[in-house]
């Protein structure tokens, strides 16, 4: 066990102590030390499992991740996944449950024209929005980053150009004070649609990007000042595949309250984008280094994290709205599997692996739930202090259903 994560590791080894049979295993440092023919679970972050020895010992050895699954966790193969299964299925849920995603390939701001020929329903939209008031409002995410970076929100081809420009006069910027810049910087977010300098985003080296239409408006509670938010959901796939919804889940909050958006004002991402590291990101630093905001915070209209179950039973306008959202989260995360399985190029569950993603959904303000994104290894750190007891829960689940009945404890 080597999860390199100060808050995660030691609730994985209480979770092993508490559900394991006394005196049934031992702690190692290397599988090294270790015999093919020892029974062997490995605990740790993807880039430092030991892959030769999960395809070698499919019968001894346990690790925590599947080896190839961006089939889930790639936006853009997300997206290619649930096309080709809507293609076969049309009934799915699926084809009303995932925005339609738009796949583009921009190298620079002047070849977007380019990257579009072929969006037509991104023109069309474009079109639409010429001849009436209310716009339709489009997402961009780059396929590959995470922390909200790069993430913007556009209504015509003029402000989608605009943002790419953007980022190239930002990159041209931070090429001249710093030839080492990194493509993604993590550790400072965008505040509105138009910071300028803020991500080190790098059009020319990440070139894919997905855009789908935007959800709006989302489910709103005024008891936490109607900020917009979405559902962490916990999944957990065992083998060649099982895959298990964990109950508790999370409810993670936009900064600021909700607001419409309009081409007229500048957008404020922080009522719009609900991730933590956005939260952390935009947040000023106290003297001693910490954020002036925790993820937790005393009063619920300000928190950033809380169990879903926390939010009000009833809500204004859907009542009780709680359980028919739990019932289609598990109904689009089942379908959402058996579609990764049918891309056995791109999703390769293994029997001797288990793997712990994190699912976002958002409810709009009919009640409806849509699937946002896979994330794998996610952040067990957002839950805090406070909602510790979900992830201790949840890994006491992994090692129940996962972990024992590998080794025949079950």
């Amino acid at each position: 066990i080597d999860y390199q994560d100060a808050y995660v590791e030691p609730l994985i080894r209480s979770a092993l102590k508490a559900r394991l049979p006394h005196g049934s295993y031992v702690f190692f440092l290397s599988p090294a030390e270790l015999t093919p023919d020892t029974p062997t679970l490995e605990w740790k972050q993807y880039e430092s499992l030991s892959f030769p020895s999960i395809l070698s010992h499919p019968q001894t050895f346990l690790a925590n991740s599947y080896i190839i699954r961006k089939a889930l966790i790639r936006k853009n193969f997300l997206a290619e996944t649930v096309r080709y299964w809507v293609a076969k299925h049309p009934s799915s849920i699926l084809a009303s449950g995932i925005k339609p995603s738009l796949d583009l390939e921009v190298d620079y701001a002047e070849f977007l024209d380019e990257a579009l020929y072929e969006a037509y329903e991104l023109n069309e939209s474009f079109t639409r929005n010429e001849h009436q008031q209310e716009k339709e409002w489009w997402i961009l995410k780059p396929a590959l980053t995470d922390g909200a970076n790069g993430i913007r929100l556009f209504s015509s081809l003029d402000e989608l150009r605009g943002i790419f420009e953007e980022w190239e006069e930002s990159t041209s910027s931070s090429d001249d004070d710093d030839d080492d810049s990194e493509i993604v910087n993590s550790e400072t977010g965008p505040q509105t649609n138009h910071t300028k300098g803020s991500e080190g985003i790098i059009t020319s080296q990440l070139r894919h990007f997905t855009a789908q239409p935007y959800i709006t408006p989302p489910l709103l509670f005024p008891q936490v000042g109607n900020r917009k938010f979405h559902i962490r959901t916990y999944v957990l796939a065992v083998g060649a595949l099982k895959v298990y919804v964990y109950r508790h889940m999370l409810a993670l909050f936009a900064q600021k309250e909700y607001i419409t958006p309009t081409a007229q004002t500048e957008i404020d991402l922080r009522a719009h984008l609900t991730n933590t590291c956005f939260w952390k990101a935009g947040n000023k630093r106290s003297d001693t280094g910490e954020n002036s905001t925790t993820l937790l915070a005393p009063d619920p209209a300000e928190k950033m994290v809380i169990p879903l179950s926390s939010l009000p039973p009833t809500h204004p306008t859907l009542g009780s709205w709680l359980p028919a959202t739990l019932s289609q989260i598990n109904t689009l995360t089942s379908e959402l599997f058996r579609a990764a399985a049918q891309m056995t190029t791109n999703f390769q569950p293994l029997p001797n692996a288990f793997e712990i993603f994190g699912v976002d959904f958002l409810v709009d303000a009919d009640g409806r739930v849509w699937l946002l994104e896979v994330n794998a290894f996610p952040d067990f750190r957002q839950s805090g202090e406070e909602a510790k007891w979900v992830v201790e829960g949840l890994l006491g689940g992994v090692v129940d259903v996962g972990v024992r009945p590998f080794f025949g404890l079950d």
